[in-house]
C-alpha cells in the first residue's frame, strides 16, 4: 500500500486478553486445572453440566483477579454478581458460560507501554472480569468428525478488556507483552500463548485522521502468539483501508487469523455490538469484598516490573536498555535482586547477568533457576575484580568457567589455585614494561614519533609477558608514564 494512502487514516485498536489462572482446580468445581492431561480426564458431573449439579466459587480466582486489578490501578468492586452468558458452545456442555456482566471485579486503571521513541503511553483498562473457559474442539485428528476435549471447560479465566487507545500494531504488540509480563510477575498465569493459556482478540477499525467518530470495528480471533497479534492487526489495517478507498462499507464481523497465510478470514457477522443473552446466575451468591481482604492481598504482592525498571534506572543508574532486559522475565529480575544484596556494583552485576550468565543459560537451554551459582558467588567474583585482584577478562575466561565446574569453591580460592591473582606491585610492573621496551624497539620508536595508539599493542604485549597477572589499570598508567618520560 502506498504510504500516502496509509497516512490518510488512523487505526483504532482495543484488545481483549484472556488469561487462564494458575489455580489447582477449576473456576466452579474441584476438577483439576492442568494442561496436557489425557483428553477428557479432568472432568466431573459439574464440568459435564449434569442436571442437579451446582457450581462452587474458587476463592483463589478472586484473589488473583484482585492482584491484577491492584497492579493496574483499577477500582475493585465491593459487590459483584455473576451472570450466565448464553451462546452456542459445542465444547461447554452446560450451554452457557458463567461470567461477570454488570459488575466486573475490576474497572478502570491502565497498563503503561513503551513507545518506539522511548516515551511512555498509558493504555486504559475498561474492565477485568472473572469467567470460565470452554473446552477445545479438535478438527485435525479425525478426517470426518470434530473431537471435543473438555479438560479446559471450566478453567478459570480473567478477561482484560482495554480501552480503544492503541494506534498501531506495534503498540498492540507492546501492550500484550506488558500484560503477559505482568501476569507472570503476579504468578497468576504462565502467559503461554502457544498452549492457549493466554489468548487475545483484537477489535480494529480505521478512520480518516481528524474524524471525530470511530469506524466500524472488526474483531479478529485465533492468534496464538504476540507476533501473530501484530501480524493480524497489520493485515486488517491494510484490508480495511483498501475497502474504504474502494467505497465499500466495513461490516461489523468476527474474523479468524490464518497464521500460515498471514491473512484474516470472515467467520460470522455481528448484527450488534453484543449478541449474547445474559441473565443473573441463580446458583452463585453475590460476592461482597471488604477493605481488609483487599489490603491483605495487596500486602502479599511482589515488586512489579515497572517499579523495578524505574528503580534500576533512577536509583541504580542503569540504562533503560539494561533495566528492560533485567525486568523482562521475573526469574531474571529475582536473581538480580538477590545478587545486589551482596554487591553495590549494580552495573557490573547487570553486565554479568546479561553477559556470561545469559550465555550459559542459552548454551545449555536452561532457566536461571537451574543456574549452578547463586548471587553471593557472582558478587564475590565482582568484588575480586573491583579490588584489582583479577581482571575482567581473567574472571570471564578462566575463573567463571572454573566456578561452574566447582561451585563449592570461592572465586578467590579458584583464582589463587590457578595462580591468576593480579600483580599491582609497581616494581613488578616496571619490570614487565622494560621487557616490552627491549622486545619491541621499533614500536617504541613509532610511539615516540606520535603514534600513541600503539599503547594498545604494547599493553597487549605486557599482559602476555605477565601472563595476564599485571593489573591492567595500574600497568596502563605506568606504561604511559614510562614512555612519556623518555620522549
Amino acid at each position: 500500500m502506498e504510504e500516502a494512502i496509509r497516512n490518510k487514516y488512523e487505526v483504532v485498536i482495543g484488545l481483549e486478553v484472556h488469561a487462564q489462572m494458575l489455580t489447582k482446580s477449576k473456576a466452579y468445581s474441584n476438577d483439576i486445572n492442568e494442561f496436557g492431561a489425557h483428553p477428557n480426564s479432568n472432568i466431573s458431573a459439574i464440568t459435564l453440566g449434569h442436571p442437579g449439579t451446582l457450581p462452587k466459587m474458587n476463592k483463589k480466582t478472586i484473589e488473583f483477579a484482585i492482584k491484577l486489578g491492584l497492579a493496574c490501578g483499577s477500582e475493585i468492586a465491593r459487590e459483584q454478581y455473576f451472570a450466565r452468558k448464553n451462546y452456542f458452545y459445542p465444547d461447554l456442555p452446560k450451554g452457557y458460560q458463567i461470567t461477570q456482566d454488570k459488575t466486573p471485579i475490576c474497572t478502570g486503571g491502565s497498563i503503561l507501554i513503551k513507545l518506539e521513541d522511548g516515551t511512555d503511553k498509558e493504555i486504559g483498562i475498561t474492565r477485568i472480569h472473572m469467567e470460565e473457559d470452554a473446552g477445545k474442539s479438535i478438527h485435525d485428528v479425525d478426517l470426518y468428525d470434530t473431537l471435543v476435549d473438555l479438560n479446559r471447560a471450566g478453567v478459570p479465566l480473567l478477561e482484560i478488556v482495554s480501552e480503544p487507545d492503541m494506534r498501531s500494531s506495534q503498540e498492540a504488540y507492546n501492550y500484550v507483552s506488558e500484560v503477559r509480563k505482568l501476569v507472570r510477575y503476579l504468578d497468576i498465569c504462565d502467559g503461554n500463548m502457544e498452549e492457549g493459556s493466554m489468548r487475545c482478540d483484537a477489535n480494529i477499525s480505521v478512520r480518516l485522521k481528524g474524524a471525530p467518530e470511530f469506524g466500524t470495528k472488526v474483531e479478529v480471533k485465533n492468534m496464538n502468539s504476540i507476533r501473530n497479534v501484530q501480524r493480524a492487526i497489520e493485515f486488517e489495517i491494510i484490508r480495511q483501508i483498501e475497502e474504504v478507498e474502494k467505497g465499500a462499507v466495513i461490516s461489523q464481523e468476527t474474523r479468524s487469523f490464518d497464521a500460515l497465510k498471514g491473512s484474516t478470514i470472515s467467520m460470522r457477522s455481528k448484527e450488534a455490538a453484543n449478541d449474547y443473552r445474559y441473565f443473573p446466575e441463580p446458583d452463585l451468591l453475590p460476592l461482597v469484598m471488604d477493605e481488609k481482604q483487599i489490603k491483605a492481598i495487596k500486602a502479599e504482592m511482589p515488586a512489579l516490573p515497572r517499579e523495578l525498571f524505574y528503580k534500576y534506572v533512577n536509583e541504580f543508574g542503569l540504562s533503560e536498555y539494561d533495566a528492560f532486559l533485567l525486568t523482562d522475565a521475573k526469574s531474571i529480575a529475582l536473581y538480580y535482586e538477590e545478587l545486589i544484596t551482596h554487591t553495590k556494583n549494580y552495573k557490573s552485576a547487570a553486565n554479568w547477568l546479561m553477559g556470561d550468565i545469559k550465555s550459559y543459560l542459552n548454551e545449555f537451554g536452561v532457566e536461571i533457576d537451574e543456574f549452578p551459582l547463586n548471587g553471593e558467588k557472582i558478587a564475590a567474583l565482582i568484588q575480586l575484580i573491583d579490588e584489582g585482584k583479577i581482571s575482567n577478562s581473567v574472571a570471564s575466561q578462566k575463573v567463571f568457567p572454573a566456578m561452574l565446574k566447582n561451585n563449592t569453591a570461592s572465586p578467590l580460592e579458584i583464582a589463587e589455585s590457578m595462580n591468576l591473582m593480579q600483580d599491582s606491585n609497581e616494581d613488578a610492573i616496571l619490570g614487565f614494561i622494560q621487557e616490552v621496551i627491549l622486545q619491541h624497539p621499533a614500536e617504541i620508536e613509532r610511539y615516540r614519533n606520535g603514534e600513541t595508539q600503539l599503547v594498545g599493542f604494547l599493553m597487549g604485549q605486557l599482559m602476555k609477558i605477565s601472563k595476564g597477572k599485571a593489573d591492567p589499570k595500574a600497568a596502563n598508567a605506568l606504561m604511559r608514564k614510562t614512555l612519556e618520560s623518555k620522549l
